[in-house]
């Protein structure tokens, strides 16, 4: 902005402003009046622009004239706001006070008028004085005060003091949002901590006063609410948040005084304050008639309320007000009284939404207990561990289902609500166990049997809710240990099954427990009958099928006696397509793991079976003309082949190198081929005949790919008999039409057999071949296929870490390979760069003698400074300086002409740096060939320079 527009930042529009003036004026009916949603949207941009041009200045004074409607006024309003909050640099300092006089002026004008267009005011007002303080304009809170209480002031006094009151609780909202400088926030925050002596005995006055007006006391309260959001000292605020305790009684004050309370006493600082959160508590405590009284009357918001308050005290205070040990039964008063809160009564999220607002705070005070030295927590426990046991009691309680008529009635998001909170309770429970730890199990299997062996009626809820409690604590924590589990094991047999919800959780409890029953393979005959019996029913097809996978794997050893049960059971599911696909993939996963444990003619007696009559089906779909309808078939079946194969694996495995090592697989005795092999090949001519009608079909050829990619993985070098004709069939496919999926099985047989001397002319040919057809992909324009080039770099990196050999051949153009890494850098999609960037850092020691002769003929260092400099996302900057880092590491001679070569180029990487930053850079690059980590904070810094970001608001997050 030049010196001339910078001098008349206050003056009214006049010739070319009045004619943007005018634009603006239309351009805002548009906006607000026109029904067409093209010019809206039109409007709505050039409004955008113009708020932010030069001429903004102008015309939003005259946008604030009293003869304009508040919508034109607000955005002028807002015009200033973003003036002065984003583009402070603009005006002169010789015009601040002046500014500031005009703010006050147009806040005395609309103290009395728009409510929203004084808002956006005081909030233009606000963001002057964070700018202008401490040194433009120290002591401005007390200078705002002053000005809103001088007589003279145009607006009636009511009128002043709501609008004195706005302005005083924006600024610190001002504060929080503002895009100051990190050193200048420290200041300014400083520097309105020490303005709250301005602020707080205003308002105790406007508090305390009789004839005070509920308005003006509604807006201290959320004045005060916003102030203690900067970490006013809590002694300081004590007095205020006393008054607040007293205007909960108040309906009209209730909400925004429990917004004050509660901001106040959640500040992490006011933990210092011993003394007022002591005297506190007593005020909180005083609330509990209030609280009973809005339970009974069904006053959800009241009470809601006072939940927040005792919650807020409770959980960010409970280590100190424990140690405070001579008044540890206003503390336990105050437990009680949160119990309450999480007990209170009706069915969440319909009948109350309050409890669940307390689960936090029951982790947060175990947490301290347990935290406390050995001695103390045993004087703890001594006391808090009833209060556990009652609150397991309480939760079992608000978990359990409504009546039957009533869950009916509720909406599906009422029922998705009460879902998540049922987990928030298992969440709990499971946690609370660590301090209860075995007696908890004992107090839950001792309710369950008196509930199942008593003559009295008994609802299914109540027996759900404390199988819930069981399901909850067995699915994560090790209870091989309990001498309970026989007993519950023994007990889930003598439930009443008459339910949905209940046969659920039934389900999950056993699920939860495969891993016990791995241990007492015994105890499986009492449950075996149960899961197979709910497989039959849709309504428990989630439950059902992944209770069985889950017993399938932990005791897949300990099933062949019952295996033809099962496989027999699950065909006639299967067959009868009672479960949707994800579960029929599931029962797939669970009868690969059964399969695995049986001798291997079991195996393939079980599979023929088992896959026949898909066989067949697949061979009539191959037969008939590609549709939707046979399309989804087709892939429904391979799917169901894929996920059987993914988990049936007759190889032991053991993990004898201890965590973190890959698991060592051991072959069992066996002869002939595996026995997924002998399917694969026994079903390969007809995947063949799909594949060939299909071919076009990215999805249809996905799930090909997904079946022998998943057999791979599974069977490692077992799958070796398949490698020379499914070699041959990846080559076929991606040389008729290429897709993604292709390479990643491409990739997978590289990773397993590419350094097996007998597989290595049919993988170096395949991997030959692919390469060379995606270099034409390349040639005639790759930015139409992200996800080839994606899998492709992925298969080249691949590759050169596990077999560089692959490279030297002659029929691979290497540097060709090369040229499309660099080509791949620019994709703007983060995979595909990322997979790129490790193709050039992939295998260092072979690329030492090939690879920096070929990154100078394809210009990889000036592409990756390039990227570095803006060209691609700062979120992949260490993938590129890894790059920079292995150049350094192992060709410091050529990268120190490289570097000097093109950052000589003018307005390269970025017409923001100065010759004096890139020479830095340049130094401090070639200075670490050793700290990876240091190279990468080096290019984090320069990329923010080269964006015009460094010292902004966007670079602290980085």
């Amino acid at each position: 902005m030049d010196v001339r527009r910078r001098a008349n930042i206050l003056l009214a529009p006049e010739g070319e402003q009045r004619a943007e003036f005018s634009l603006a004026l239309v351009a805002l009916h548009q906006l607000y009046y026109d029904p067409n949603i093209d010019n809206k949207n039109l409007a709505q941009k050039w409004l955008m622009q113009a708020q932010v041009s030069p001429q903004a200045w102008q015309f939003c004074w005259a946008l604030l004239s009293p003869d304009k409607v508040p919508e034109i006024q607000y955005f002028g309003a807002s015009a200033l706001h973003t003036k002065i909050s984003r583009y402070w640099g603009d005006i002169p300092a010789e015009q601040y006070d002046s500014l500031k006089t005009q703010l006050f002026s147009q806040i005395a004008c609309f103290a009395s008028g728009s409510r929203m267009v004084l808002t956006r005011l005081c909030v233009a007002l606000a963001s002057l004085a964070l700018n202008m303080m401490p040194e433009a304009w120290p002591g401005a809170v007390a200078e705002m005060v002053r000005a809103f209480q001088e007589e003279g002031n145009v607006a009636d006094g009511r009128a002043r003091c709501l609008a004195l009151l706005e302005l005083l609780t924006v600024l610190p909202e001002e504060f929080q949002t503002s895009r100051l400088p990190q050193y200048r926030k420290g200041q300014v925050r400083g520097a309105l901590g020490a303005e709250w002596a301005s602020v707080w005995p205003l308002l105790r006055q406007l508090l305390r006063q009789p004839d005070s007006p509920g308005p003006v006391k509604a807006r201290v309260l959320r004045c005060l609410s916003s102030w203690v959001l900067l970490d006013v000292p809590l002694s300081e605020s004590e007095a205020l948040v006393q008054d607040s305790f007293s205007a909960l009684a108040d309906p009209e004050l209730f909400d925004t005084a429990v917004e004050a309370v509660v901001n106040a006493i959640s500040q992490p600082d006011s933990q210092r304050y011993v003394n007022t959160l002591l005297k506190l508590v007593p005020q909180v405590l005083q609330l509990q008639d209030q609280l009973r009284e809005a339970v009974q009357s069904g006053d959800m918001e009241t009470s809601h309320g006072i939940c927040r308050i005792a919650v807020a005290l409770g959980e960010n205070h409970s280590r100190t007000l424990l140690e405070q040990v001579e008044h540890w039964q206003s503390f336990l008063a105050l437990v009680n009284m949160i119990m309450f809160c999480t007990g209170i009564p009706g069915h969440y999220p319909v009948n109350e939404t309050t409890s669940s607002l307390t689960l936090t705070f029951w982790y947060t005070l175990q947490d301290d207990i347990m935290s406390f030295e050995a001695d103390k927590q045993a004087v703890y426990l001594q006391v808090y561990r009833p209060v556990y046991f009652q609150l397991v009691d309480v939760l079992l309680h608000k978990a359990q289902f409504p009546s039957d008529e009533e869950y009916a009635t509720w909406s599906s998001d009422e029922k998705e609500q009460f879902r998540i909170y049922r987990v928030d309770i298992s969440d709990t429970l499971m946690y609370v166990y660590e301090m209860l730890g075995a007696e908890l199990l004992s107090n839950l299997y001792d309710k369950l049997g008196r509930l199942l062996t008593s003559d009295q009626p008994t609802s299914w809820q109540h027996t759900e809710a404390l199988l819930y409690g069981f399901q909850s604590i067995a699915e994560t924590i090790d209870v091989n240990y309990s001498d309970v589990i026989p007993g519950l094991i023994g007990l889930i047999p003598r439930i009443n099954i008459n339910n949905v919800q209940l046969a659920d959780t039934v389900m999950f409890t056993i699920g939860a427990l495969a891993e016990w029953l791995a241990d007492h393979p015994v105890m499986l005959s009492s449950v075996l009958p149960l899961v197979l019996q709910a497989l039959g029913n849709p309504d428990l097809s989630v439950s059902s099928v992944s209770t069985l996978k889950k017993i399938c794997r932990e005791c897949k050893y300990d099933l062949p006696p019952y295996a033809n049960n099962i496989v027999a059971v699950s065909q006639e599911v299967l067959i009868k397509q009672i479960h949707k696909t994800s579960q029929c993939m599931w029962l797939m996963q669970a009868l690969g793991f059964l399969l695995s444990a049986l001798p291997v003619e079991d195996i393939l007696r079980n599979l023929h079976s088992l896959i026949t009559p898909y066989i067949q089906q697949l061979e009539k779909l191959a037969a008939e003309t590609p549709n939707p309808s046979n399309k989804l078939a087709i892939i429904h079946i391979l799917g169901l082949l894929s996920n059987l194969f993914t988990t049936l694996d007759i190889s032991k495995q053991e993990d004898e190198l201890g965590e973190g090592v890959p698991l060592v697989k051991k072959a069992l005795p066996q002869s002939g081929p595996n026995p997924v092999v002998v399917v694969l090949q026994q079903v390969f001519a007809l995947i063949q005949t799909v594949l060939s009608k299909w071919l076009n079909d990215s999805q249809v050829v996905e799930a090909v790919c997904a079946i022998f990619e998943k057999s791979v993985k599974t069977l490692l070098q077992d799958f070796a008999p398949m490698v020379s004709q499914l070699s041959e069939m990846l080559g076929q496919m991606y040389s008729t039409i290429p897709q993604a999926s292709a390479l990643d099985l491409t990739r997978q047989m590289v990773h397993i057999f590419a350094s097996e001397t007998d597989y290595f002319p049919p993988i170096k040919a395949l991997f030959e071949l692919v390469t060379s057809v995606t270099l034409s992909i390349f040639q005639q324009g790759p930015r139409d296929h992200p996800d080839i080039v994606d899998s492709f770099m992925q298969l080249q990196a691949q590759a050169l870490k596990r077999k560089p050999d692959l490279f030297m051949s002659e029929n691979l153009d290497v540097k060709a390979v090369f040229h499309c890494g660099v080509l791949s850098l620019k994709f703007p999609e983060a995979p595909t760069v990322k997979s790129t960037c490790l193709f050039f850092v992939s295998n260092e020691d072979f690329l030492i003698p090939v690879f920096f002769v070929l990154a100078r003929l394809v210009n990889l260092h000036f592409v990756d400074l390039q990227a570095i400099g803006g060209q691609s996302s700062r979120s992949l900057m260490d993938q590129f300086s890894e790059i920079l880092f292995s150049m350094n590491k192992h060709c410091f001679a050529l990268l120190t002409v490289w570097l000097k070569e093109v950052l000589q180029r003018p307005n390269f990487p970025s017409s923001r740096l100065t010759a004096e930053q890139k020479d830095t850079f340049s130094q401090q690059i070639l200075r670490e060939r050793v700290n990876k980590r240091r190279v990468k904070e080096i290019v984090k810094e320069f990329t923010l320079l080269c964006r015009g970001l460094h010292g902004t608001e966007y670079a602290a997050d980085y």
